[in-house]
């Protein structure tokens, strides 16, 4: 079984960047690849044709190796919520919810072998793997129990490599604490080095590269420089560095950055649109006066609902809508906009019956059974008849009360798509909510809705017939490609597989 893998020397030091830009690189290189994380912990969640769940970067990985996303690429995945407990996803399925100290005793286990089984299986199909690590691999009070790192290494015997976020500082000192930290035989797997997120003048760091090679019998096979990129990140803290752009745009939508928000990807295609600002708002930040507000998805919906509320965000939003904004809500963001949620089992940690938001006649029940699945749905809005693809992941079943509009000028909903089940939209065409996620990959849709904000504004119309988001996320997978290959040696990298 050839596989490479990629571990780092702390979190967010840029493994799924690099694990997704070797995908890209290889597989135009004529190797048929497929990435792998063995379990990862995110709140972004990609939805495969099986139904099954996995980590969104996994499948931006997928893609970047020209491949259909699937289960065994990610067979764990974690997804916190809130309360000291994460929904364990196991091979694309949730199968309960349970606490840190009790994961291992549970889960350890059946985690490995659903490993074993999911490597089996892509050994089957495919010439290479790309294995992606989390956080790091010389966590020692964590390592007998990690399933992520140089376990599946060692498993694979793969040549690893070790990659160091510099713009964090003491980059060296991360690196060698790190093969210290190892194993004897861990550390004989780490082939190579990558410094990432360099920003300064690349002659500079030849000295202290030279003294890490010396010091460590280990090349430094690429200098990656700091790169500007939409790649989806696997948590909810990558928002807060995009507070800082001062760009005036035509158009800005303010999302609600919830405690617990989930599939914040769902905005990339929005944030690519070179016309309109997505701005991410705290819950104690001023709401102000966008052109629309998004409530998005949530992992514990009735607890970010709450913090809404206690914080004030709930009635700034009220009174954004009352006053003609627009408000759209997708998945938990849609529950939340209704007139009550029930959990009967506290499935979300309490039972009982909470107040939404009121913005839609609207009435959501958490249930046990988790609806997970593609769509391929027609709009009915802002256009109809547009073919608009996406998917459920959700645990709530929502449905409409006291839909009366026969009184004079009473305000009606109509559904958003031919699946009533999917989403509304009020006869203002102001308040709409769906439980579809990656609509705004749908050009069509995305420019459609737009242009509703823009005709506000008086702006002239978008083009709508452009393609859909996964074109440009093309582009930029190549781009990605073609800037880590000039920067890395991979002539060195191939020759680390010849065993």
């Amino acid at each position: 079984m050839k596989a490479i893998m990629v571990v780092g020397t702390t979190s967010h030091a840029g493994k799924s960047l690099l694990t997704a830009a070797l995908c890209r690189i290889l597989c135009r290189r004529g190797w048929r690849v497929a990435p792998f994380k063995g379990q990862n912990m995110a709140l972004n969640a990609y939805v495969t044709a099986s139904g099954g769940e996995i980590g969104h970067a996994q499948a931006v990985q997928a893609w970047a190796a020209g491949v259909t996303p699937r289960v065994e690429m990610n067979p764990i995945l974690l997804k916190p919520q809130g309360d000291m407990t994460s929904q364990v996803v196991l091979k694309g399925r949730a199968v309960g919810r349970v606490g840190a100290a009790d994961y291992y005793e549970q889960f350890f286990e059946p985690g490995w072998q659903a490993i074993e089984e999911s490597l089996t299986r892509l050994n089957e199909e495919f010439d290479l793997l790309i294995c992606e690590g989390a956080g790091s691999p010389a966590e020692i009070n964590l390592k007998h129990r990690d399933l992520a790192n140089m376990r599946i290494a060692k498993h694979l015997n793969a040549p690893t490599l070790l990659v160091v976020d510099i713009d964090r500082g003491g980059a060296f000192a991360h690196v060698v604490g790190t093969l210290e930290l190892l194993e004897p035989e861990e550390r004989a797997l780490i082939k190579g080095v990558i410094i990432n997120k360099f920003r300064g003048q690349r002659s500079l760091l030849q000295s202290g590269i030279t003294w890490l090679e010396e010091r460590t019998g280990i090349p430094v096979i690429g200098v990656i420089p700091w790169l500007d990129h939409s790649f989806p990140a696997e948590d909810s803290l990558s928002l807060l560095d995009r507070q800082s752009s001062t760009v005036t745009r035509e158009i800005t939508v303010a999302v609600i950055r919830l405690p617990r928000i989930s599939n914040f990807t769902d905005f990339d295609p929005l944030e690519a649109e070179s016309t309109v600002t997505v701005k991410y708002l705290g819950l104690k930040d001023s709401l102000g006066y966008p052109d629309a507000v998004i409530i998005p998805g949530s992992k514990t919906t009735i607890a970010d609902l709450v913090a809404m509320q206690r914080t004030g965000m709930a009635e700034a939003i009220q009174n954004y809508a009352a006053a003609g904004g627009t408000v759209m809500g997708i998945c938990g963001g849609f529950q939340m906009m209704g007139r009550l949620l029930a959990d009967p089992e506290g499935l979300e940690g309490q039972e009982g019956r909470y107040k939404g938001l009121g913005l839609l006649p609207l009435k959501t029940v958490i249930t046990g059974q988790k609806v997970a699945r593609q769509r391929l749905v027609t709009s009915n809005f802002p256009q109809i008849g547009l073919p608009v693809t996406g998917y459920e992941i959700h645990q709530g079943r929502s449905h409409l009360v006291d839909n009366d509009s026969s009184e004079s000028g009473a305000v009606s909903y109509k559904p958003l798509f031919d699946d009533a089940n999917l989403g509304v939209v009020d006869s203002t065409q102001s308040i709409l909510g769906t439980y579809l996620h990656g609509i705004f990959d749908n050009g069509p849709w995305r420019r459609a809705w737009l242009n509703r904000l823009r005709q506000q504004r008086g702006l002239k119309s978008l083009p709508t017939g452009i393609s859909n988001y996964r074109e440009q996320r093309e582009a930029m997978l190549d781009s990605l490609g073609d800037v880590v290959e000039s920067y890395l040696d991979i002539p060195r990298l191939l020759s680390f597989l010849e065993k």
